[in-house]
């Protein structure tokens, strides 16, 4: 029971430490803030990325979860998009996204293109966008290709069904929606102040995401 009670007290403090200060904390940190040894916690995680895998697995798993939940729940694909942001900045998972999930880069063919765009594109030059690319990750105790392959996958259905009711600006990509969720959590000391500031932060953005009808 004091084995099972030490982990669940070194995996909260972890993802505490973590998404205040960054997956670059020391072990030394997360034991502190747990009240245990730093041996406590490398008797259970054998090295940090260790640690650092299995947080950031569990975060972006709480993130599938939760867009497959706006997904199912909402009918209206704008109502599922702002309910997968607003679930997903409240519970603070964007200050644990590991950044290979988040890593963007300029890329001249889109990752997702609706039939529109795709149409649009044989008229026009293809333009530039953010997406999300395949590169080493930084943070080498980073989730498995599936899990994020998983996020990537629904996170990318609630983008196409906004986009494709006209509700999304066509520019928007699924690392945009992604950044959303990382900028929007920011670590303020005071609980209240933080929510208070990251529902405003977010409205904001999600207004500027919203298409805008033609003038």
């Amino acid at each position: 029971m004091d084995a099972q009670r030490n982990l669940e007290h070194v995996l909260r403090a972890a993802r505490e430490v973590f998404g205040e200060l960054g997956y670059g904390a020391p072990m030394e940190d997360v034991a502190r803030r747990a009240r245990v040894g730093v041996g406590t916690v490398y008797r259970r995680f054998p090295s940090k990325d260790v640690l650092v895998r299995r947080i950031a697995e569990e975060e972006t798993a709480r993130l599938t979860d939760q867009a497959r939940a706006a997904l199912g729940q909402e009918n209206e694909p704008w109502s599922a998009l702002a309910r997968f942001l607003r679930t997903s900045v409240a519970s603070g998972a964007g200050r644990l996204l590991p950044p290979q999930v988040l890593r963007v880069g300029v890329e001249a063919e889109a990752e997702i293109r609706v039939p529109q765009q795709r149409q649009a594109a044989l008229a026009d030059p293809p333009q530039p966008e953010l997406r999300l690319v395949e590169q080493p990750s930084a943070v080498p105790g980073g989730p498995d290709d599936a899990g994020a392959a998983a996020l990537l996958e629904v996170v990318g259905q609630l983008v196409e069904r906004a986009r494709e009711a006209g509700e999304l600006r066509p520019d928007v990509t699924v690392a945009d929606v992604l950044l959303v969720i990382a900028t929007a959590a920011p670590s303020l000391p005071d609980a209240a102040q933080q929510a208070a500031a990251s529902a405003r932060l977010l409205d904001i953005l999600l207004d500027g995401l919203r298409s805008r009808p033609a003038s």
